[in-house]
């Protein structure tokens, strides 16, 4: 994951690369995973609620930058995700 600028290319089922911004990451220890919640660059920053909102699990690599993306595979990890999001938007909410 490169933190430096916040963003991610994501190739999609296609195999389109696709250049997201992230939006957070966090680790869990329950599931010993981290996970990244990002978005498509270029999506309307006005038009908050239309914004589809992606999450993956990722494997950080030692060597360089960039994690492995994997797909979230159980409804217990969505559910995590869920409520990290939500308490991250309650709380970018009260900063504005």
């Amino acid at each position: 994951m490169n933190n430096g600028e916040n963003n991610i290319t994501v190739v999609d089922e296609q195999g389109n690369e696709q250049l997201c911004e992230v939006l957070f990451t966090f680790d869990s220890e329950e599931f010993g995973k981290s996970y990244v919640l990002y978005y498509p660059v270029g999506a309307n920053e006005e038009d908050e609620e239309d914004i589809e909102i992606h999450a993956s699990a990722f494997i950080p690599s030692e060597d360089n930058n960039d994690g492995e993306l994997m797909p979230i595979e159980t409804d217990e990890e969505w559910d995590l995700i869920e409520e990290m999001l939500n308490t991250f938007l309650a709380e970018d909410e009260e900063n504005e």
